[in-house]
């Protein structure tokens, strides 16, 4: 069983400014720079012949390049069970029709439809048991977050392993996009 999910690696200078972002949170384990992406699909653990299924079906989406910019801050969960601060996407049209196209790959090879809304963002800190008063601070004071706009020229498919830092991911694949 191998752990994947399709992302978007955002050019290293929009990684560096959101690094300008990680900090004034107790307890934060921020994301390392190599680490921040905005998932397109979460796959989950599958069968490496799945992994070799899906990878041909990924390879074969034909969506043009485009443009997308970061914009506002957030949290995932409420009071004590808030779990990650993340980095907004502003609204994508060609973003949405990529995720959807990576949804589509997973349906072809048998994977279950993913059940969540898509709200593509940027996880720049995973948090346990924080004060809530604290985050509300850290997403005020960087609500106004907005990057210039980048490319997307290609999106990749990674797969994930758990450490007692964090996940670790590793580029397994890269697709080009028109």
């Amino acid at each position: 069983m191998i752990r994947l999910f399709a992302a978007l690696t955002p050019p290293p200078p929009i990684g560096l400014a959101l690094a300008e972002h990680q900090q004034g949170l107790p307890g934060a384990r921020w994301r390392p720079l190599e680490s921040l992406h905005v998932t397109l699909r979460f796959f989950g653990d599958i069968a490496e012949p799945v992994a070799a299924d899906l990878d041909a079906e990924l390879a074969m989406i034909d969506a043009p390049a485009f443009e997308l910019s970061l914009q506002g801050v957030g949290c995932f969960g409420e009071g004590a069970r808030i779990e990650a601060v993340w980095a907004g996407v502003a609204d994508n049209p060609a973003l949405r029709h990529l995720a959807g196209s990576c949804e589509t790959a997973a349906r072809r090879v048998g994977l279950r439809p993913e059940t969540r809304k898509f709200h593509p963002h940027v996880t720049l800190a995973y948090l346990r048991r924080p004060d809530p008063a604290m985050v509300a601070g850290w997403i005020a004071a960087h609500n106004l977050l907005h990057s210039p706009p980048f490319r997307a020229e290609r999106f990749g498919l990674y797969s994930s392993w758990r450490t007692r830092e964090g996940s670790r991911y590793r580029r397994e694949r890269d697709y080009p996009l028109a």
